[in-house]
């Protein structure tokens, strides 16, 4: 054979054993070995990066929501010193009385002393019991029970209903909407199985959820601090809120503003609730799911 024909052999021989794929170990049956995938490897290796960096940034999440919540708190807080401030003169054994009522006692000290200058300063003595309602109901700080109480004790009936209403559905309203902006980690971080639960009985109500919510509040089912901060996190959404808010603390507001009338007579909060006041609560909650129970009755006739 040629040189050139020898060469020529041989290189073709080089190429053909460099593109013949790479033969896999053949195992007894004949079945090719199959082994480790680097790619495979991996996607697991990420996926359980992914899953030990979940709770990290949850914890995150948690954490820098409840930053910016001290922040939008904190600068409440600075706005009512301000009012605090820019209120009339006191007396000096009168000041120590102008605090937030959380029982009985500072509600009808906190009386005496509104009471003497409401009728000078009423403009002054009205905004800053709606400021201080609105506060606590805000960031869902007990108190609000007495200043209803407190309402009624200064102001005739139907302007006490109507301030302690309005109140109560800007001050939910204002909560929601926090929890809708920095809540919903919060709410899913520490009442996850409260919050799912509750989110079921939104789903069965989703048709009447404006009865349900007039249910919810006349009723001591669920506290208002909890239907205040969940009901953005669930899906409810914010005309029902604050409408059933509104119609639905009426009833409770009667019988404290009722109680108000006789604050001085009063030795605690459950002075308000006597046994036809709740009887009085419960026909009203069953007023509120009437349409309810209709259209479903017509629902199942036309069915």
């Amino acid at each position: 054979m040629a040189p050139d024909a020898i060469g020529t052999a041989l290189y073709s021989d080089n190429n053909n054993q460099q593109e013949k794929p790479q033969q896999r170990p053949v195992t007894m049956n004949g079945a090719p070995k199959v082994g480790p995938h680097p790619v495979a490897n991996g996607d697991v290796t990420r996926k359980s990066n992914s899953t030990h960096q979940q709770p990290a940034d949850e914890d995150r999440s948690a954490r820098q929501s409840l930053i910016l919540l001290a922040a939008i708190f904190f600068t409440s807080l600075f706005a009512m010193v301000y009012v605090y401030a820019m209120f009339p003169q006191l007396e000096e054994s009168e000041k120590q009385y102008l605090k937030v009522p959380f029982d009985i006692e500072d509600a009808k000290q906190l009386g005496r002393v509104l009471d003497r200058y409401k009728d000078l300063y009423n403009v002054e003595v009205m905004f800053g019991i709606i400021l201080v309602y609105i506060f606590l109901q805000t960031f869902a700080i007990p108190g609000s029970l007495f200043l209803s109480i407190l309402s009624g004790f200064l102001y005739s009936f139907p302007v006490a209903l109507t301030l302690v209403c309005f109140c109560s559905a800007l001050g939910a309203t204002l909560c929601y909407l926090l929890s809708q902006l920095v809540g919903r980690r919060l709410v899913k971080y520490y009442f996850p199985e409260r919050a799912h639960h509750w989110a079921k009985q939104v789903d069965r109500h989703r048709d009447d959820l404006l009865s349900y919510m007039l249910f919810l509040r006349m009723t001591p089912f669920l506290p208002n601090w909890f239907i205040n901060l969940v009901a953005p996190v669930i899906g409810v959404p914010l005309y029902p809120f604050a409408l059933g808010t509104f119609l639905g603390v009426a009833p409770p507001s009667f019988i404290a503003i009722q109680a108000g009338k006789t604050l001085y007579k009063m030795t605690s909060s459950s002075d308000a609730f006597s046994w036809g006041s709740i009887a009085m609560l419960a026909a009203f909650s069953v007023v509120a799911l009437v349409p309810v129970i209709f259209k479903r009755y017509f629902k199942t006739k036309i069915d």
